[in-house]
C-alpha cells in the first residue's frame, strides 16, 4: 500500500519563491558585475591561464625590434623580479599594498605567490612572445591578476576580500611592475571572458537557483518542513500502521526512512508501541541525522527503546544520500545493514534501488 503525503505534509513554496534572488529580475549577460565574476572564477580556478592563452595568442612581430635592446617581455620580467619580496610591518601605514595584504589575509601567501609565478613556464612563455609596449601592458595586467588570484586560491574560505580590494591590489601590483592598470586586458581577456560566460553567467546562475530552490521545496525543503513539523506526517503513518489488518512491513525511501523511524521510536518511548513487523529504510539518511541528535523519536545518543521493531537499511555506498545504521546502534541485534550496488553516480543512485533485485531478495530473506 504506497502512502502518498507530499501534498497534505510536503513543503511548497508559499510566497512563490519570492524569496529567490533572480527570479523577478534577471542581470544580462552585459553587466559588468556579471562580467568581473565570469573571469575571476576561471582565475580562481587556473591562476596562470591567462598568461597561457597570451602565450597561445602570440604577438604580432613587426621587424622592427633592435638587437641588443630589452624587449617587451623582458621589461615586464624585469619588473616582477624588481618587485619588494619583504614588505615589513612598519610600512603598513605608507604602504597600501602592504596594507590590502594584511587587511585581507593574504600576506603570508605574497613572497611565494611571487616566486611561483615567476618560476612558471607559462610567464617566461608569455615573456617570450610580447614584442611591443600594448602587449607588454596586457601581460602586466596578467601578471598582476595572477598573482592575487594565486593569493585568493591558496587561502580559500580563510581569507575575507571584496571585490573592490581585490581589484586595488591588482592596480597596485600593475603599477609598480611597470605597467598600466585595470583595462588593459585585451585579447586574453575577451577569450577568458566569453569562456567564462557560457560557465557562470548570473543569468544562468538566478535561474539555476530558482530551479534548485523550487526542487528543493519538494526535497531538501520536506526535509527542512519535516524537521520543523513533522509532527502530523508521523501521526498519519502511525494511524495507518495502526489500522493495517496485520502487521505489516514498512518501506521508507529517504526522508520516508526519518519519518518511519521516528514514528516508530516516538510511540515505543510512549510504551504504545506499533505492530510492524520488519522496518525497511533504503537511502535514508535517519541513521546520520541521529548521530547529529536531529531525530525527533530518539534522544541524541539514546539507543533504540526495547518494543523497537526489526530494522533492515539498505544502502548503497554511491548515494550520497545513504548511511549505515548498525554502527551508530551498536550491539543491538535488531538492526542490520544491507550494501547494493545501482553502478549509478549520485543522484540517480539514490533513487536506482527499486530497479534493483537484491533489494526485493534482501527484503524477502529478512521476512524468511
Amino acid at each position: 500500500m504506497p502512502c502518498y503525503w507530499g501534498d497534505a505534509f510536503g513543503s511548497s513554496l508559499g510566497a512563490g519563491g519570492a524569496s529567490i534572488p533572480g527570479t523577478a529580475t534577471t542581470r544580462g549577460t552585459d553587466d559588468p558585475e556579471e562580467t568581473d565574476a565570469a573571469e575571476w572564477l576561471l582565475l580562481l580556478t587556473d591562476p596562470l591561464c591567462e598568461l597561457r592563452v597570451l602565450a597561445a595568442l602570440g604577438t604580432a612581430d613587426d621587424g622592427l625590434a633592435m638587437p641588443g635592446l630589452q624587449s617587451a617581455g623582458e621589461r615586464v620580467a624585469d619588473g616582477l623580479r624588481k618587485l619588494p619580496r619583504e614588505l615589513s610591518s612598519g610600512s603598513y601605514d605608507e604602504d597600501e599594498l602592504a596594507r590590502l595584504l594584511q587587511d585581507t589575509g593574504l600576506l603570508d601567501g605574497y613572497n611565494s605567490a611571487l616566486d611561483e609565478l615567476a618560476d612558471s613556464d607559462e610567464f617566461r612563455d608569455a615573456c617570450a612572445v610580447v614584442q611591443d609596449d600594448v602587449s607588454a601592458a596586457e601581460l602586466t595586467t596578467a601578471v598582476s591578476r595572477a598573482v592575487v588570484a594565486t593569493l585568493l586560491a591558496d587561502s580559500g574560505e580563510a581569507v575575507i576580500c571584496t571585490g573592490d580590494e581585490r581589484d586595488r591590489m591588482v592596480d597596485l601590483l600593475s603599477g609598480r611592475i611597470g605597467g598600466t592598470a585595470r583595462g588593459a586586458l585585451l585579447r586574453a581577456s575577451a577569450v577568458l571572458l566569453r569562456l567564462g560566460q557560457r560557465l557562470t553567467p548570473q543569468s544562468v546562475l538566478d535561474r539555476k537557483r530558482g530551479e534548485a530552490t523550487s526542487a528543493g521545496a519538494s526535497a531538501v525543503g520536506d526535509i527542512l518542513r519535516y524537521q520543523a513539523r513533522g509532527g502530523p506526517l508521523r501521526d498519519h503513518l502511525a494511524q495507518l500502521i495502526a489500522e493495517s489488518p496485520e502487521p505489516p512491513v514498512v518501506i521508507g525511501h529517504s526522508l520516508g526512512g526519518i519519518a518511519l523511524v521516528d514514528a516508530l521510536a516516538l510511540a515505543a518511548i510512549r510504551q504504545e508501541p506499533l505492530p510492524v513487523r520488519l522496518l525497511v529504510t533504503v537511502g535514508s539518511q535517519a541513521p546520520f541525522l541521529h548521530e547529529l541528535g536531529a531525530l525527533a523519536g530518539l534522544p541524541p545518543g539514546a539507543t533504540l527503546p526495547p518494543d523497537f521493531p526489526q530494522w533492515l537499511n539498505i544502502y548503497d555506498r554511491r548515494d550520497l544520500l545513504s548511511y549505515l545504521a548498525a554502527p551508530v546502534f551498536p550491539g543491538d541485534p535488531r538492526v542490520a545493514d544491507h550494501e547494493v550496488r545501482s553502478r549509478q553516480p549520485f543522484p540517480a543512485s539514490h533513487s536506482a534501488y527499486w530497479k534493483l533485485g537484491a533489494v526485493y531478495d534482501r527484503i524477502g530473506e529478512a521476512l524468511r
